[in-house]
């Protein structure tokens, strides 16, 4: 039994020990939330990776005419365990960067771009009609004033890419140089103009074309090489695919290899959408 003021004591007491009790346990439920749950996974920003990148191959139409790659195996893995082929590249064939260096003394060269310049923004200006009724048809202002009245000025650091079809042409060496009976090309590409507008009105990080040129393929003085890669930005020549991707919003990843001291080099491309 109980003296008087004993059963309040009592709760009194129960209580104040119910309260540190829960006080403890939130305070060891909190703790374990923020130093022993593993921090969430970052979320994916997109939803698909679209290949930009021609398979590479000694049959892929170059300038040179000789094949951009050619392989020769040295082991194989029946007679020494492994398999092993030797490559002779040609920088500047296939799906391919060109380095600021490629045209000017004292450019860039692959190794020194930084990674930041190699994940960007990408705009895609799709002229494949135009370009459909002329293989020599070069990429203007006039297309990246349609291109922003549509989606809104060129986003900052952004690669802006010319579609014009011309990627479907890839196995038909025929059609996708467009080589004359004189030996000239015809194919599109940017012009000087355009090049030298979004160097001036615009952050542009880097230009890329699905043909085999910046310049189109009638071009004889390349103002476009001349005037772009000098100015520390980069391109991408033989991009595949561009008609997979939005005019706006992906991101370029340009995967290309870390050559000391090389002018360009085959390179894989994706678009992350």
């Amino acid at each position: 039994m109980c003296v008087a003021g004993c059963e309040q004591a009592v709760r009194q007491a129960l209580s104040r020990r119910g309260f540190f009790k829960g006080a403890g346990a939130t305070a060891a439920a909190a703790f374990a939330a923020t130093a022993i749950a593993p921090e969430p996974a970052a979320a994916r920003t997109f939803t698909r990776a679209v290949d930009l990148t021609h398979t590479m191959s000694p049959a892929f139409p170059t300038f040179f005419g000789t094949p951009g790659i050619e392989m020769q195996r040295q082991f194989s893995l029946k007679k020494d365990g492994f398999n092993l082929y030797w490559w002779r590249v040609i920088e500047h064939a296939g799906t391919h960067m060109d380095a600021p260096i490629h045209f000017s003394e004292a450019g860039a060269t692959v190794e020194q771009i930084p990674a930041k310049d190699l994940v960007v923004p990408l705009a895609v200006i799709d002229v494949a009609g135009k370009a459909a009724q002329n293989a020599d048809y070069a990429l203007g202002t006039d297309d990246i004033a349609v291109w922003e009245r549509r989606y809104g000025r060129l986003p900052e650091g952004c690669c802006v890419a010319m579609n014009s079809g011309w990627s479907k042409f890839a196995n038909d060496e025929s059609k996708f140089t467009g080589r004359d009976v004189s030996g000239g090309l015809h194919f599109p590409g940017f012009s000087p103009e355009a090049a030298q507008w979004l160097m001036k009105e615009r952050r542009v990080i880097g230009i890329a074309v699905d043909t085999m040129s910046l310049d189109n393929g009638a071009s004889k003085d390349f103002k476009v090489h001349y005037g772009w890669l000098p100015s520390g930005r980069w391109g991408l020549e033989n991009v595949a695919n561009l008609d997979q991707v939005p005019a706006n919003g992906a991101t370029l990843v340009v995967g290309i290899p870390k050559v000391k001291d090389a002018t360009g080099g085959p390179t894989r491309l994706f678009a992350l959408v």
